[in-house]
């Protein structure tokens, strides 16, 4: 029984999906107006690990994260680059793909963006508005808090003590300083779109309920996101979207905990905040998201370059376990361990402990997915592992291989090491990585060239130079994709 804890209740619950073996999973993604710092990291792996827990205890997950790619903050750095909105939204998307990529975060099954469905989110206005929760002033369209009884229940705030702390902003024509803006009217040179209400551009928070809505319908089972969304953005969202359906927005409601920089809050003010990709320029992927999953996902995380030191180490104890496992493996195959005489009572003990292993991985992520606790089983069973390797040389090959398969399970799920047909792929990840990524990328922009010119023989030569050397190339809807086996 996976059971977890919902911000909502304040309390751990019974895990029950709204659709038996199923999952539906919507995950606050970044603004794209940057790249990404290590808070915006850690949810991407917390849920990123969820998603393969649940995958891994059988449930189908179907995993929604959006980009936020319409912003007051867009808008601002834009004109500071002396670019569209537009673009530097997409530079930025690749950017987080790439800097995803590098963290073993695969891509949810949908990653909408504000910008396509300002359609869905104009339904989703008028709606509020013809049932009386929203009101338009002045070619903006607020949302009355007070019209919605249930406000504060995922955050636990009052709305007396909101007040007292609110401010309403010269010229905005709200009728409460606790509503907040739906769509807001256009300014020049910002991005526009016509409405019922005259042009403009949607608020922030009516977007993520538009885009869940669509992808996941109400009652939808996980939502999740960084503790520094519960208030206002997830507290909004709650509530205009309860306020349009009448029904529960989400069932349950997960987030993770903040980074600190010896324990000082990461914030921009302070100029303590490291992006995701400066971290990778001087630490292997593997090791960075080792680091992350280290924590239970709902505590804060402290960072320093020691931790990250400590996490390359860890992963390198992991994938020197599995290369001594294979050798072992392969010398089991050549005949060198057939005599499993006056053996089968310690193998089948060895048996018994690497079930038991498995058992309490899954306890561990069973309770509020503690990753922590998982991975303190991953290094047991690599200490079990070590063990087997030096002292049983007569060990039955069926043994090595159960774990083989359970040290592939636990990666496959924390997600340490990406992998190629079902077992990890070791690499350092770092500047050299980086490297071969960008020429890689060369390769498939010369080779987009030539299928553009029809030059299907450069193509073809291209793809399979690439596969000579282990690089394998994947066309999909989304773009060219690679992966090194």
């Amino acid at each position: 029984m996976v059971v977890v804890y919902n911000t909502l209740t304040k309390r751990k619950e019974e895990f029950r999906t709204r659709e038996p073996g199923r999952v539906q999973m919507y995950v606050c993604g970044p603004t794209t107006y940057n790249y990404i710092h290590l808070g915006n990291a850690r949810a991407l792996v917390v849920f990123d690990t969820i998603r393969r827990y649940l995958e891994y205890r059988g449930f189908k997950v179907f995993f929604v994260q959006n980009f936020t790619d319409v912003d007051d903050k867009i808008i601002n750095r834009a004109a500071e680059e002396g670019m569209s909105p537009q673009a530097l939204a997409a530079k930025y998307v690749a950017a987080y793909f790439e800097d995803a990529d590098r963290l073993n975060v695969r891509r949810a099954d949908v990653h909408p963006k504000v910008s396509e469905h300002i359609p869905e989110i104009i339904a989703l206005i008028s709606t509020l508005l013809e049932k009386g929760f929203a009101y338009v002033a002045d070619g903006d369209v607020y949302f009355a808090v007070r019209r919605f009884p249930g406000y504060g229940k995922l955050s636990g705030r009052q709305l007396d003590d909101l007040l007292a702390g609110a401010r309403v902003e010269p010229g905005v024509h709200k009728r409460d300083p606790l509503d907040f803006a739906l769509w807001k009217a256009a300014k020049p040179g910002e991005p526009a779109w016509p409405s019922p209400w005259g042009e403009g551009r949607p608020g922030w928070h009516i977007e993520c309920s538009a885009m869940a809505l669509k992808y996941l319908g109400v009652g939808f089972d996980i939502h999740g996101g960084g503790a520094d969304l519960i208030f206002p953005h997830h507290e909004n969202e709650i509530a205009q979207s309860e306020a349009a359906t009448g029904a529960s927005f989400a069932r349950y409601w997960l987030h993770n905990g903040f980074i600190t920089v010896r324990q000082e809050k990461m914030s921009k003010s302070i100029g303590n905040v490291f992006l995701v990709r400066e971290v990778l320029e001087k630490y292997p992927g593997p090791a960075v998201r080792l680091f992350l999953v280290g924590t239970h996902y709902r505590s804060p995380l402290d960072y320093a370059p020691e931790y990250l030191e400590t996490a390359v180490r860890s992963a390198e104890r992991l994938e020197t376990c599995f290369r001594l496992l294979v050798e072992a493996q392969a010398k089991a195959g050549s005949g060198r361990m057939k005599d499993e005489g006056g053996r089968m009572d310690d193998s089948s003990a060895v048996a018994d402990r690497l079930y038991a292993l498995e058992a309490e991985f899954r306890a561990a992520m069973d309770d509020d997915f503690n990753t922590a606790r998982a991975l303190a089983v991953y290094f047991d069973l690599v200490r079990e592992i070590n063990t087997l390797v030096h002292t049983t040389p007569l060990l039955p090959e069926r043994v090595l291989q159960r774990a083989q398969e359970l040290f592939c399970i636990f990666n496959r799920v924390l997600g340490i090491f990406p992998e190629a047909e079902g077992k990890p792929v070791f690499g350092k990840g770092g500047k050299d990585d980086d490297l071969t990524g960008r020429l890689v990328k060369l390769l498939i922009a010369v080779r987009q060239e030539a299928r553009q010119k029809k030059d299907w023989a450069t193509a073809d030569r291209i793809r399979e130079g690439l596969k000579e050397i282990g690089i394998i190339l994947e066309d999909t809807p989304e773009g060219v994709r690679w992966k090194q086996v």
